[in-house]
């Protein structure tokens, strides 16, 4: 059976974020923690947002680190408690947004974090008592602001995924005006995994026949526009064709994900520092050559309806092409050649494999992927 949910509510337009006092009013919030980071502070669009909210009581805690971590949530939840806040509003890019997600969980449920984590079977657990959220992203990429889960690194290590619907935003405030200050390498980083998003949900199997068509879309405004925003920061059309790009495939990836996904989520957990766009990024040309012999890929040409949004003249049921596509946009974008670019290392391998194997987007990929062929698609990613 497939099931189809959209929930959030959603404005997109230049200048959308100075509708946040009004959608904090139609929610009922009355004094909001604002969930960011020091870099949206310093870079001036955290008081955009703060003028948005008027006279509106509220606290901030500007504290998210590069991935959400269980303690990062926990300093958060003290600051709402103490402020007696009753709502949150991320400003931010997926790291805030993910973090608020999990301050959310964290505040109105007792018990580990990791209680509630998907490969837990914490999700059942996760009620509508939760906080309400509106999102206002500050970056192109991650689509947290309509997803359903959140990305937290817990107290054991492990980057794990929560996924509810409860965990949805009640609003998500899409202003791509607060994107033209981000710079090239992360315009670009965030824009690809935006891309990645598209393609992955569009090639796992589940039945969703609205998400793929929202994902095409998708792919093609971000496929066509990242080069152009990447190069140019005031270009407003690019930017907003990003942001939709990055809430389309958001919108679609209730499909699931893949290989992409679970590979990115386990390294990021080994190594932190690493950005999580770039690690789609390196991964996408080797996952979608394992794809190309799943029989749902080449039954329903997935590949060469890809490469029709992409632009591109054609594609074999290899995805020669779209791989070569994929290969050439990184390396255009200045992005790294590939995992070793990176500084990883083949002595993380072993521990990269067993994280993706658990992880909540292993199951979802077209093709099963055993411990084996993610140890070949590391090395072909590096």
């Amino acid at each position: 059976m497939a099931r189809i949910l959209y929930l959030t509510q959603i404005d997109i337009d230049h200048g959308a974020v100075r509708l946040l006092a009004t959608e904090c009013q139609r929610i009922g919030m009355r004094r909001p923690l604002v969930v960011t980071d020091a870099g949206v502070r310093a870079a001036g669009v955290l008081q955009m947002a703060l003028d948005a909210l008027g006279d509106l009581p509220h606290a901030v805690f500007d504290g998210t680190p590069s991935n959400p971590t269980e303690a990062a949530v926990y300093a958060a939840v003290a600051v709402l408690k103490e402020a007696g806040c009753d709502g949150l509003v991320a400003v931010g890019g997926g790291s805030s947004i993910d973090l608020a997600k999990g301050v959310a969980i964290a505040a109105t449920h007792e018990g580990p974090l990791k209680t509630y984590a998907t490969i837990e079977g914490g999700s059942p657990l996760i009620s509508d008592r939760v906080l309400p959220l509106i999102a206002v992203p500050t970056t192109a990429g991650t689509g947290s602001e309509v997803a359903r889960g959140a990305i937290v690194i817990v107290d054991d290590g492990r980057k794990l995924g929560f996924h509810s619907w409860h965990l949805m935003p009640k609003a998500a405030l899409l202003d791509p005006d607060l994107t033209a200050g981000l710079p090239p390498g992360l315009t670009a980083a965030t824009g690809m995994d935006a891309i990645a998003h598209c393609m992955e949900t569009f090639m796992a199997p589940a039945v969703n026949p609205p998400a793929d068509g929202i994902a095409l879309d998708g792919l093609a405004r971000g496929w066509g526009h990242i080069e152009r925003a990447t190069r140019d920061g005031t270009d407003r059309e690019a930017r907003w064709n990003m942001m939709s790009a990055s809430m389309q495939g958001a919108l679609a990836f209730q499909k699931g994900l893949g290989c992409v996904h679970s590979l990115s989520h386990s390294l990021g957990g080994v190594n932190p520092r690493l950005h999580h766009g770039t690690l789609n990024a390196m991964f996408m040309p080797a996952v979608v050559a394992f794809n190309a012999q799943a029989d749902s890929i080449r039954r329903e040409k997935r590949l060469p309806r890809m490469a029709q949004a992409m632009g591109l003249a054609g594609c074999d049921e290899a995805g020669t092409e779209l791989i070569a596509a994929l290969r050439a946009m990184n390396a255009r974008l200045g992005l790294p050649a590939g995992l070793a670019a990176m500084g990883v290392g083949e002595d993380v391998f072993e521990r990269v494999i067993a994280g993706a194997m658990a992880d909540h987007c292993h199951k979802t990929n077209p093709r099963l992927a055993s411990c084996d062929d993610y140890r070949a698609l590391l090395a072909a990613s590096m």
